[in-house]
């Protein structure tokens, strides 16, 4: 197979975070490849602006209204189309103008655009968990329905579809996702009830926006993990462990039902990932460090700490019940890490307001997307009022 496939065009939703810029590196160092199509912020006008000045898009979308006129101005000068609000994210998404979405908004807004690309048969780079956390089932079947390729873009996620490439007729017994145990790993709930948030912050082996980085933190991100694993890869609950890996250099593992085990393995970069995305089927040279067996030289594994890290349990918890728990499990997690990013509950009260929420909204077995939904709004204002937002 030739290395040569025509331009693909990029549509970044989140271009102006963590998973987004890296994403425009790799777009910059490969132009050849890729453009950037469709760029949108949610409030970052000013990056917004000056990535729009170097990539020339097609269309810009800044979520917030207020921003609009703002950025008119700043690209006057250039054919760039602009539009605002959250409902010109959902138009752009149906339109015909790219030919793969990366998904890089954080949380539940990201669901909205992400169906509508999906209407429209479009290839999906899935950057953004909470999608499929809060309304597996009906992406999934919309994928299906529409023909869309979903290729994760989660370092985990894309570890295993990575090993599933040419296994599609074999049938998996298990998969092990690997957990940093991030920064807080061995340590014990006297030592968790006084983390400030700019310690929560340091992740010791990945650079992630300040959302994924305290989910790390409290090993939430683990279990939204193992629930978005269950959809991409068509799995039973208990086919899915989590096993923590300190130096992060296996990023996930199946093991088939001969008992062959695989694991992709490389230095924690999410650009590695992206890349992986955004040209599959194949693969593209880089110029990015390689891993040294030498160094680090030994790679351990250990059970993770549940009883001190609780979300990894009540993540569980809704993976096996389903229905609409995992939406309120990711809803009630949204508002708590808000709360703790402001200070205004510390590191341990979040998953006791998680769990609150999860007892106090009603359980849906079937929820349809109107109820993922009411559910959602539900668990936010329950988990806004306890600490009284």
């Amino acid at each position: 197979m030739s290395n040569s496939f025509p331009q693909k065009r990029i549509a970044l939703f989140g271009s102006t975070g963590s998973i987004g810029t890296q994403a425009l590196e790799v777009i910059a160092a490969n132009p050849d490849k890729f453009t950037a199509e469709v760029l949108t912020a949610h409030s970052n006008d000013e990056l917004l602006v000056r990535q729009a000045l170097q990539f020339h898009p097609n269309i810009v979308v800044i979520g917030d209204d207020k921003k609009y006129a703002k950025v008119k101005a700043a690209l006057a000068a250039t054919d760039v189309k602009v539009f605002a609000g959250e409902q010109a994210l959902e138009e752009v998404a149906a339109m015909d103008c790219y030919d793969m979405m990366l998904a890089a908004i954080v949380g539940f807004a990201g669901l909205r655009p992400t169906l509508k690309a999906l209407e429209i048969g479009k290839a999906i780079a899935l950057a953004n968990k909470e999608t499929l956390v809060v309304a597996g089932d009906i992406v999934m079947q919309k994928a299906v329905e529409h023909r869309a390729p979903v290729i994760p873009v989660d370092s985990e996620h894309s570890a295993i579809f990575q090993c599933l490439v040419g296994e599609t007729r074999n049938r998996i017994e298990k998969i092990v996702l690997t957990a940093s145990g991030g920064p807080f790993l061995g340590k014990k709930p006297n030592y968790l009830v006084n983390v400030k948030r700019d310690h929560a912050l340091q992740h010791p082996n990945w650079n992630m926006g300040a959302k994924i980085t305290i989910d790390s933190a409290t090993l939430m991100n683990k279990g939204l993990e193992m629930i978005e694993a269950k959809w991409l890869f068509n799995l039973k609950p208990e086919q899915i462990e989590v096993l923590v890996h300190p130096q992060s250099i296996i990023h996930s593992m199946v093991m088939f039902e001969d008992g062959s085990i695989k694991a992709q393995m490389g230095l924690p970069d999410m650009k590695l990932p992206i890349q992986y995305a955004m040209a599959f089927p194949g693969r593209i040279p880089n110029d990015f460090p390689r891993y040294d067996f030498r160094k680090p030289s030994q790679l351990s594994f250990e059970e993770p700490d549940v009883k001190t890290f609780r979300n990894l349990t009540l993540a569980t918890d809704a993976l096996f019940k389903g229905g609409n728990l995992p939406c309120v499990l990711n809803a009630a997690n949204e508002i708590a890490v808000y709360a703790f990013l402001r200070n205004r509950i510390g590191f341990l009260d979040m998953t006791d307001l998680i769990e609150k929420t999860m007892e106090a909204i009603p359980f849906i077995e079937h929820p349809t997307l109107e109820e993922y939904f009411e559910s959602d709004a539900e668990a936010r204002n329950f988990a806004a009022s306890a600490i009284k937002l």
